[in-house]
């Protein structure tokens, strides 16, 4: 199985970048595959504007450093290797040691990574509204995008949540899958000593992935996803956490659950778009 790496670069060669846009979204937010086609066709429309572009912009320190990779899931066949064909294109790109920029559709797109990282030492930072391992009786017990992480391969790679709004869901048995989870509510109330756990945390970290489900906005500023939830993360919470994790050894981001269906006048679109250049330039820029 392949670990993911962060190696120096004896050439001191410019960072390097994969986009992946992983419209999956079967087994719950059908819809969200659309936000994730929407996002590969606005970061196409910015690489394009970027290579236009005569007047030098800070756009110049990854544009000619990202390799874009757009599935596409048209055929059954597609579909039924969805899974190993994601977690190959997770691995080909970390053991180049790219910095991997995933866009899926609902959150299950995030499960072949999930995958690819089962044993490993990397923490995953997850921001989301939801603790995905659902197991209440009304809840199927089926592959979904509330319990993938109960499917995905095991062990499972250290876990932190930030952001989440679960109200029944026991300390005890989130402790079985998560390292540490932080409710909306805590952020909120004490966000200076959330910031600084998590910035000692990721420091010990050999690897860290951050894995941010959109639904972690209030829905408030984020309207389109298919499962908002009362009292979330403004914008600005979300690049908090970024900045309290981000390291060179950060290698790589996931962004899924946008639903454009839902938005109102681009407002999601807008954040989600700019947060992605944002990343790129975090990356790109160090």
């Amino acid at each position: 199985m392949a670990r993911p790496t962060r190696k120096k670069n004896p050439e001191m060669q410019p960072p390097h970048t994969t986009a992946v846009f992983f419209p999956f979204d079967l087994f719950g937010s059908g819809g969200a595959g659309a936000g994730a086609e929407l996002l590969a066709d606005e970061f196409a429309e910015i690489l394009a504007d970027n290579r236009r572009e005569s007047v030098a912009t800070r756009a110049r320190s990854y544009t000619e450093h990202v390799d874009v990779q757009r599935f596409t899931f048209e055929t059954m066949t597609a579909l039924g290797s969805w899974r190993a064909d994601g977690r190959r294109a997770a691995r080909a790109a970390w053991r180049r040691d790219d910095f991997l920029l995933w866009v899926a559709g609902n959150h299950l797109g995030v499960l072949p990574l999930y995958d690819e990282l089962a044993g490993s030492d990397t923490l995953v930072v997850q921001l989301d509204a939801h603790l995905d391992i659902h197991h209440f009786a009304e809840c199927t017990h089926e592959l979904s995008h509330g319990n993938f992480l109960l499917h995905a391969e095991k062990p499972l790679p250290p876990l932190i949540n930030v952001g989440h709004r679960e109200l029944l869901l026991t300390p005890e048995y989130i402790a079985r899958h998560y390292r540490k989870t932080v409710c909306a509510a805590e952020l909120a109330w004490d966000s200076v000593a959330v910031l600084h756990m998590l910035g000692e945390t990721c420091a010990a970290a050999p690897r860290i992935f951050v894995d941010i489900d959109c639904d972690v906005f209030d829905p408030a500023f984020f309207p389109a996803v298919t499962q908002p939830a009362p009292f979330g993360l403004a914008p600005l919470d979300v690049l908090r956490v970024l900045q309290a994790v981000w390291s060179e050894r950060v290698i790589g981001v996931a962004l899924s659950e946008f639903e454009p269906g839902r938005d109102q006048n681009d407002r999601s679109l807008a954040v989600t778009t700019w947060l992605m250049e944002h990343l790129l330039l975090k990356r790109h820029e160090a």
